[in-house]
């Protein structure tokens, strides 16, 4: 299991991760203030978009009403999770922020990780308008509300992903599934970096040098070394 923890020795929002390939990741914790402000953002468009539907639906009658109802369900309700599901970790109103939702180890989360923390949004809200969240939040070292202490999820700062300044080759990110000391990481990462400039068989001659290391040799290693690689590199996709 990766390890979490927080700078506690300075007001810092530093989380920190360890993972089990020794790989520390870091993120900014996102606030009370910057988590309001997406919110009523949401908020703000969730709002606007019933209020269109409404008058169109309003000349329905009753069943014009049923559906409008339906449908301020599954926004209230599905709006947040199908956002931070499929848009990674953000809704449009965490998007300007510029805040995400991730799981506490920093990977991205799964639908039953955004399904908890948003049905327990039921119980942060209490006793009015979401007291007991804002209270959980300031008295956690992560600002974790309740309905991510549950879905171990954290809030964090969306940090700008700057221009690789190497071409990386195209091929699935692979975590690693041994363990990998710095001098293995550096030649990985090297390897993936330097993959426009070497030719097909100084590729295969360098992949067979760290075949103490993958167990490979041949295109195998290759591929093997160049998805390891890119995911040391930061790719998860």
């Amino acid at each position: 299991m990766p390890k979490a923890s927080t700078d506690t020795a300075l007001l810092d929002t530093t989380y920190k991760v360890e993972t089990p390939e020794a790989i520390d990741l870091s993120a900014q914790l996102a606030g009370p203030v910057p988590r309001a402000l997406a919110f009523s953002a949401d908020l703000l468009l969730r709002s606007i978009v019933l209020s269109i539907l409404f008058i169109i639906l309003a000349i329905g009658g009753k069943a014009g009403v049923g559906i409008f109802l339906i449908v301020s369900f599954v926004l209230e309700w599905f709006y947040p999770v199908l956002f931070e599901v499929l848009y990674k970790g953000q809704t449009p109103g965490k998007r300007w922020m510029n805040i995400a939702v991730v799981n506490d180890d920093l990977t991205p989360v799964s639908w039953s990780t955004s399904i908890i923390r948003n049905l327990l949004r039921a119980v942060d809200f209490l006793p009015l308008c979401y007291v007991f969240g804002f209270f959980t939040m300031v008295m956690t070292n992560c600002f974790q509300r309740l309905g991510d202490i549950a879905a171990g999820s954290v809030v964090v700062h969306r940090q700008k992903t700057l221009p690789l300044a190497t071409t990386l080759p195209k091929v699935t990110p692979t975590p690693p599934s041994f363990d990998l000391g710095l001098d293995d990481v550096v030649a990985f990462t090297g390897f993936v970096e330097r993959d426009a400039a070497l030719t097909t068989a100084r590729k295969q001659e360098l992949a067979d040098m760290l075949s103490g290391v993958t167990q490979k040799t041949g295109p195998e290693a290759v591929s093997f070394i160049q998805g390891i690689g890119c995911w040391l590199l930061g790719e998860r996709k």
